[in-house]
């Protein structure tokens, strides 16, 4: 009996071992199992995160891509621009040559010119000279007769640039502006303060937000009006006292060629006389003749535009006077420079019997010639030299 009972308590005993050990082989699975599924999704978490940082960098560089296109789009939207305005330009002069060759070819059939026609033809012409007139003050009614001499002011920079004045207003300020490509107005408070040896220690020095090209810059009521480097025919009217960009246009036709053959870094040159603003350029649809366009200074829009019969051809500079483009020839090597080109916008001068007007007492070339209407003197810049030349004049 005592045997029975002892069997029955091992086995009781065994049995609760084995459910034991079983119970703890089921636990160390199910860690198992946990451990598993935790490191499954601590790798995920992991690559989810690599992703987040690849799908960030790749946007990153996407973006640098897109603002990098957009902003070429806008340089080509501009110079799209640009071209669609000179293909107009294009287009309205060969409907203008049209509507002459029918003109022509309808007079070749003995259709008789009515009187009445030929008096409306008069009429209208005389109402456009009336206009331009108007635009235009009559009262300016000299015209060059001869430079008298001339006095070299200063000799600093490079061979090209220019140095200016500003017609439009009372004080005493000279500026200069050194290279065909710049961004740097040296400003002085006076005529001996520019004189001095150190003179850019005592000038103010103005930065622009983008620099100019070519030589055919102006300075008018305080504002600096130039052709944007880089651009094909963009000019931009900045505020000098403010140092900030007030205004800007595009003219039509400007800026394939160079406006004279010996400056060939000036494809835009802007004049001053009594009347106001101009721009002076060539297009090779006129045969690489000079056209100049008078511009509202204050609004930038074109207010009238003449082709002349002045060619780009051996020409180095021009500057405008009293409503008359002078055109300024020269040798390729450089030599005696000379006037020999007269174009009046008003035809109140007979240009064809002016004669040859020459620079006195000098050999070389100049990169710019500008007319200051307040003075009425002309301020040159010949290899590195600033010059200033005292004209004749006399009436129209």
């Amino acid at each position: 009996m005592l045997v029975l009972q002892l069997q029955f308590l091992l086995v009781l005993f065994l049995t609760n071992i084995m459910g034991e050990a079983q119970h703890v082989m089921q636990d160390a699975a199910l860690m198992n199992y946990i451990d598993r599924r935790i490191l499954s999704l601590e790798n995920r978490l992991e690559k989810c995160n690599q992703d987040i940082l690849d799908y960030v960098e790749e946007f990153r560089d996407f973006s640098k891509m897109v603002l990098s296109r957009l902003a070429g789009l806008n340089d080509y939207k501009t110079e799209v621009k640009s071209e669609v305005e000179n293909l107009l330009t294009r287009v309205e002069r060969a409907q203008r040559d049209i509507d002459y060759f029918g003109s022509v070819t309808d007079s070749n059939t003995c259709i008789e010119v009515g009187e009445d026609l030929v008096k409306q033809q008069l009429l209208e012409e005389a109402e456009e000279k009336r206009k331009l007139k108007l635009m235009l003050n009559t009262s300016c009614d000299h015209m060059l007769a001869g430079i008298k001499s001339l006095k070299i002011v200063k000799k600093t920079g490079d061979n090209h640039g220019s140095w200016m004045k500003d017609p439009g207003k009372k004080h005493t300020k000279i500026y200069l502006l050194n290279g065909s490509v710049n961004n740097v107005i040296f400003e002085f408070a006076n005529i001996m303060t520019f004189m001095e040896s150190n003179h850019t220690l005592k000038a103010r020095r103005v930065i622009l937000p983008f620099p100019w090209e070519g030589t055919g810059h102006i300075i008018y009521q305080g504002f600096f009006f130039y052709h944007r480097h880089g651009s094909l025919n963009e000019i931009i009217k900045f505020n000098i006292q403010k140092r900030s960009i007030a205004d800007q246009m595009l003219l039509p036709g400007a800026g394939r060629i160079p406006a004279y053959q010996l400056s060939p870094s000036t494809k835009i040159d802007l004049a001053i006389d009594e009347q106001g603003l101009w721009a002076i350029h060539a297009e090779p649809e006129t045969g690489g003749n000079i056209v100049i366009t008078k511009i509202n200074h204050i609004t930038m829009a074109v207010e009238h535009t003449w082709d002349t019969s002045c060619n780009s051809k051996d020409a180095e500079a021009a500057f405008m006077a009293c409503n008359t483009l002078y055109v300024v020839y020269n040798l390729p090597s450089g030599g005696t420079s000379r006037i020999q080109c007269v174009y009046d916008v008003l035809d109140a001068v007979n240009t064809y019997e002016i004669p040859a007007m020459h620079f006195p007492k000098r050999q070389g070339s100049h990169s710019t010639i500008h007319y200051n209407p307040k003075d009425k003197q002309l301020l040159a810049w010949g290899d590195g030299s600033q010059i200033v030349y005292k004209l004749h004049t006399k009436q129209k």
